[in-house]
């Protein structure tokens, strides 16, 4: 098993056993606007995904959780970007929750480890 640290004490960024990585991500700079802040918290995700054996081209599942719904649009036009071709693509959700203040995204995710840890 492995335990990728994260920004908060007593939690980790990520875990990866049983061929499995579970990681959540948020943007380190809780930049201004939907749009930024899913750019960084997606690249973010990618240096968490990469510590722990896995890419985003591994993902099973994702849950996207938004501050605020309405910004959806604007959120997938940068998820569409990034996760790129269709066969990337994993199951993924879309929920309307409270965040920290400032914070307009947080992404938890499931993926495959692309070497046995």
């Amino acid at each position: 098993m492995l335990r990728v640290p994260g920004g908060a004490e007593g939690r980790c960024s990520a875990v990866a056993s049983g061929g499995l990585v579970y990681a959540v991500a948020i943007d380190p700079d809780c930049a201004e606007g939907i749009a930024n802040q899913t750019r960084n918290t997606l690249l973010e995700l990618e240096r968490v995904l990469a510590m722990a054996g896995s890419g985003k081209n591994s993902l099973l599942q994702a849950t996207v959780y938004l501050s605020d719904i309405s910004n959806k649009s604007k959120m997938d036009s940068v998820w569409i970007d990034w996760i790129g071709e269709q066969e990337n693509w994993p199951q993924r959700a879309c929920v309307g929750v409270q965040l920290e203040p400032g914070y307009l995204i947080e992404v938890v995710v499931v993926a495959a480890i692309h070497e046995a840890i």
